[in-house]
């Protein structure tokens, strides 16, 4: 089922690091709809992807909550209805950037992909156009190839939603990368290197060499997830035009 956003959709995105169950519920649904909602996101590391590595630099992620917003909301209002969720969560407004995109339901159903989030933060040493470029630019191809990625959408942090927790203060983007359902467990199966050891080698070397160049060797936050996907309005009666392809901001 495809549907489709309305042009100058605003995106936001929250690291939550409480007890994402609130963040299931219609009455939240409903809450951010108020606020100008027209879809959202939820990635949450529940027992479907416990085998899977994670990562943290601080208290782990439970959970990251997308929401689109009709461009005429303040982003602020999202923010509001989230915290009184689930508490003080880190929070941006996002420029999305699908460079690969994944296939996608809107009914709140379970991907049935692993859908890694992984939280970057940019090294001192590195000015943030230098830092862009590396990743945006030099680093994307190499992860696409080095992985089996069946998705791979980048949230660039435009401006932060309130006051981010400490550990969030340097945090530049959001990227999520979705892999099929057998790399929760099997590495050959994330990599896609067909259970060739000596090529699980090579594209680990090469895709290890490329994310040091970035500095996401160091202060990563990863955080394997289920991936559930809601609209929460006719969107396509918020369009003058119903575009030909979908949206690829």
């Amino acid at each position: 089922m495809t549907t489709w956003l309305p042009a100058g959709t605003t995106k936001t995105m929250f690291v939550v690091r409480a007890d994402p169950a609130p963040l299931r519920a219609a009455a939240l649904r409903d809450e951010l709809a108020g606020a100008g909602a027209v879809r959202v996101q939820l990635n949450v590391d529940d027992e479907h992807v416990a085998p899977a590595l994670r990562l943290a630099t601080a208290a782990p992620v439970s959970a990251v909550l997308s929401v689109w917003s009709d461009p005429a909301h303040d982003p602020a209002g999202v923010a509001a209805v989230v915290a009184d969720a689930v508490g003080a969560t880190s929070g941006w407004v996002v420029d999305e950037r699908r460079r690969l995109d994944p296939a996608e339901r809107y009914d709140g159903a379970r991907a049935e992909e692993l859908a890694n989030v992984a939280v970057l933060r940019r090294p001192a040493d590195l000015d943030r156009e230098t830092w862009l470029h590396r990743w945006l630019v030099e680093h994307t191809g190499v992860a696409i190839r080095t992985q089996a990625t069946t998705g791979y959408v980048q949230n660039i942090c435009t401006a932060p939603l309130g006051t981010p927790a400490p550990a969030d203060e340097r945090v530049e983007a959001l990227v999520e990368e979705l892999f099929p359902a057998a790399a929760v467990r099997d590495v050959h199966a994330f990599y896609g290197s067909g259970g060739d050891d000596a090529e699980l080698g090579r594209r680990l070397e090469r895709l290890m060499a490329s994310v040091a160049r970035m500095g996401a060797d160091r202060d990563l936050d990863l955080v394997p997830s289920s991936r559930h996907l809601w609209d929460l309005a006719d969107v396509a009666a918020l369009s003058r035009e119903r575009p030909a392809t979908p949206s690829s901001r």
